[in-house]
């Protein structure tokens, strides 16, 4: 079947994910097999995945032992449940999670996508509560412009009004709070920022009494990969500790070595009481989310007279070729010092990316740490123009996935906030593909400075 038939069945039968109509009618690439930092599409054209996927294929493509691992899962006990009962490869996938989790995160519960984890880390913060005697601490803080899913609490818990207004209201009792935007480092005392104060402002209002827990991402996602500032992840957690709310830390894209480290810990140096993880538990090769929980806290709401049991689960929850996967993928990051190359080419590609910065006009910042970064885009930076809505437009419709093709590097356009291009290889890429990766950013902006006049 040649590739035309194939983009005319896709377009009758397969319904595509956040994907506009027009995209949709053009001769968008229909991939067929993996390797490595690259995808192969039914032409034999090699593409940089740039973009891991969806910021989830950590190990790269076309891992063999991953496949096997998968392959002789399904060949010994391809289905069985967590519900009452349990099995290996979701045992041997929650104790390493507990041995590589900071602090005592040492309890998981499986489900199915990083949506699921949000969705499950809500449920699980809201019966916590209850147990203990606390039921009116229902509602739920997260930050403006940060995405935390699609289903309708985590929807409700995202702070991006676009994704959210086609479906009306959503899950009350939810406040969006600042983000970190423009803060970097040192800025003096956390607990004086901002961004942090308008926290406790919104804790005040509210009544502590009726907040459950606190979502955060270590690196925000949306509005750009946002590090966060010296001392702002223990202004937190002490704000959490003060008035007993818990600290969810949303790591579905920050965790398992995106920024260097197994979680977000080796970034902010802080414990949280819940994780929510999916994406580079498994590379990619099998669904797989999760939440892991201070053993504390599960002890806790199993031994209340109100809880018993966490009144949750899913038909495949913890599902034996999934965390078959998970196993494999991780323990093969672990063997091959995976996270060492992040944090060696990290640092690397971050100056690349800003020397970038620095010989275009349109680039008007550069953030991101490890392997996962941000390029904020204006219209001349000598003169501060931005992007009009129309050149955004343009930008993110026409120029850049022109650019995508014709340099054979994925990467993703962004208009969350402002005009952006994400930028998150696979945690194997080595220097020379990650020069290949610098070349095509290169020439996608002079593609952008081409079309837009200072």
């Amino acid at each position: 079947m040649d590739v035309t038939q194939l983009r005319a069945q896709a377009r009758r039968h397969l319904g595509p994910h956040f994907t506009r109509k027009d995209t949709w009618a053009s001769d968008f690439p229909v991939f067929v097999r993996g390797e490595g930092s690259y995808l192969i599409d039914t032409e034999g054209r090699r593409h940089l995945d740039g973009l891991a996927g969806l910021f989830c294929v950590n190990m790269g493509h076309g891992r063999a032992d991953i496949a096997k691992a998968a392959a002789d899962q399904v060949g010994t006990l391809a289905y069985a449940s967590n519900w009452g009962s349990a099995h290996t490869p979701a045992i041997e996938a929650a104790t390493l999670l507990a041995e590589l989790a900071p602090g005592d995160l040492g309890t998981t519960f499986f489900v199915n996508s990083g949506s699921e984890a949000v969705e499950t880390a809500l449920k699980f913060a809201r019966q916590y509560h209850r147990s203990q005697g606390q039921p009116e601490r229902t509602k739920i803080i997260s930050r403006d412009m940060a995405y935390h899913g699609t289903t309708i609490g985590a929807l409700s818990v995202t702070g991006l009004a676009k994704i959210k207004e086609p479906f009306g209201p959503l899950m009350p009792g939810v406040r969006h709070v600042p983000n970190t935007l423009g803060l970097l480092g040192d800025c003096g005392p956390a607990a004086e920022l901002d961004c942090v104060t308008a926290i406790e402002r919104v804790i005040l209002e509210e009544g502590p009494e009726t907040i459950a827990a606190l979502f955060a991402e270590p690196v925000q996602n949306g509005r750009g990969a946002l590090v966060p500032p010296k001392g702002y992840w223990p202004a937190l957690r002490a704000l959490c500790d003060k008035y007993g709310i818990l600290l969810v830390s949303d790591e579905v894209i920050c965790s398992f070595g995106r920024l260097g480290h197994w979680f977000g810990h080796g970034v902010t140096g802080v414990v949280p009481d819940l994780i929510t993880f999916a994406k580079g538990s498994t590379s990619g090769y099998a669904p797989l989310g999760g939440v892991i929980v201070r053993e504390k806290l599960v002890t806790e709401l199993y031994d209340s007279p109100k809880g018993g049991v966490f009144t949750h689960g899913a038909t495949w929850g913890g599902h034996p070729v999934a965390t078959a996967v998970a196993v494999a993928n991780l323990t093969a990051m672990r063997d091959e010092r995976v996270l060492d190359n992040v944090l060696t080419e990290g640092p690397e590609l971050f100056a690349a990316l800003n020397s970038l910065e620095s010989a275009h006009r349109c680039v008007k910042d550069v953030r991101g740490t490890g392997f996962f970064y941000a390029i904020e885009l204006m219209a001349d930076r000598d003169s501060g123009r931005e992007l009009t809505e129309a050149e955004s437009l343009k930008v993110l419709r026409e120029v850049l996935p022109e650019a995508f093709r014709r340099t054979g590097v994925i990467l993703r356009g962004d208009d969350r906030g402002a005009t952006m291009l994400m930028i998150s290889p696979p945690l194997v890429a080595d220097r020379e593909v990650l020069t290949e990766l610098l070349h095509g950013v290169d020439a996608m902006l002079n593609d952008v400075e081409k079309a837009v006049q200072p």
